[in-house]
């Protein structure tokens, strides 16, 4: 999400609240109906254990930038455990001016890409907001598979409220963290809403009964 944004916007916290059980199984079985496989997960851990257990040893994965798999230590696992072939530390060694057109298919069409998103709503449509877009064009068709991990204060009653939490609450603690981190803007360049997963299982969103990210 590199533009200049009203930094002075405070995040609604009323998006920050975790989703009830209620809520939770109301989405899992929207999601499930629209073709994406859900699982729930009790804690981050227990999350974690879920992720690994949906990738090979030795797969090629790309991970779009997410707080929630830093948190969880899925992040690291990846990029430094040596079991995987992970895409974006050969991407951060490549020069962009010499080799963009290698850099472009290796990060469109991985085996898998994961991550997390910004809204999961009550009645099975996932939204994810982006600056660069780098991720959304793995998640809309190019990997082969997509592992989703989302906090359950994700989940929002519809897309006009997903729309809503993105504006309101995501892009405020985004732009304080690329600020934090980079020096730099962030803006809403481009938002992904995933209505329905037509290749049977391609795409797991794992809800975790958990605050992880934002």
């Amino acid at each position: 999400m590199t533009e200049k944004t009203d930094t002075a916007l405070a995040p609604n916290e009323k998006f920050a609240k975790l989703a009830n059980d209620e809520q939770i199984q109301r989405a899992a079985q929207a999601l499930e109906a629209n073709g994406i496989h859900t699982l729930i997960a009790e804690t981050g851990e227990e999350a974690k254990h879920l992720f690994f257990n949906l990738i090979p040893e030795g797969a090629e994965v790309f991970l779009g930038a997410s707080v929630t798999l830093e948190t969880l230590g899925i992040k690291d696992e990846i990029d430094k455990s040596g079991r995987f072939d992970s895409v974006r530390p050969k991407l951060f060694a490549m020069n962009r001016e010499t080799q963009g057109k290698e850099m472009r298919k290796l990060g469109a069409g991985p085996d898998f890409a994961a991550g997390s998103v910004h809204a999961v709503t009550e009645d099975g449509h996932v939204l994810i907001a982006s600056n660069t877009g780098s991720q959304l064009g793995p998640y809309a068709s190019g990997a082969g598979k997509v592992i989703w991990v989302v906090g359950a204060q994700k989940i929002v009653k519809d897309i006009n409220e997903g729309l809503k939490r993105i504006q309101e609450y995501d892009l405020p603690l985004e732009e304080a963290h690329m600020q934090q981190l980079y020096k730099l803007h962030t803006a809403l360049s481009k938002i992904l809403i995933v209505n329905k997963e037509i290749r049977p299982n391609r795409t797991t969103l794992i809800i975790v009964k958990e605050k992880l990210g934002y």
